[in-house]
């Protein structure tokens, strides 16, 4: 449902888990995208990536969103700019996992290689669990809601894939 929809309907916002499981897999981006080779990004400066790209993501979504309401005839307003942005939030959220985690590998001393493939599962998970939530949310059968998490998994599976060959 649109704002613009919510606005003149009256009707409730749902959960939308779509940002979530963006935000995962643009996580997953990010790392895969950083990390190749030898050389990978240190894991203090990959956390500070991870959230600084959900949070760019997150405006250029917030501001896509607007101008679209905005071309369809609606009056922007304050409140319906914070309430596409808490509409999107959901998409910088899916990016605190991964980020912590290569917070955490940075404490704990880890090799670069390592937290930025620890923090890779995490964005996986993520976007795996987010995706089932999702369909669990819509009332998926069983069936529906495994496929759903095996589609994000396959996704992003390429990813890692990805990965692997631009580290060789």
């Amino acid at each position: 449902m649109s704002s613009i929809e919510r606005r003149t309907t009256g009707a409730p916002a749902h959960a939308d888990y779509t940002g979530a499981v963006y935000g995962s897999l643009l996580a997953a981006s990010v790392i895969a995208g950083t990390s190749p080779g030898r050389d990978p990004v240190p894991a203090s400066a990959l956390a500070i990536l991870l959230l600084a790209s959900g949070l760019v993501f997150w405006l250029a979504h917030v501001h896509a969103r607007l101008a679209g309401d905005r071309a369809r005839g609606a009056v922007w307003s304050r409140a319906e700019a914070v309430s596409v942005g808490a509409a999107e939030w959901p998409l910088v959220q899916a990016a605190v996992p991964p980020a912590a985690m290569a917070g955490a590998g940075w404490l704990l001393g880890l090799s670069d290689a390592t937290t930025a493939w620890l923090a890779l599962l995490v964005a996986l998970a993520g976007q795996v669990g987010w995706s089932m939530a999702a369909a669990r949310r819509m009332g998926a059968r069983p069936r529906l809601v495994m496929l759903s998490g095996l589609i994000n998994l396959l996704l992003g599976l390429v990813i890692v894939a990805l990965k692997v060959l631009l580290s060789h």
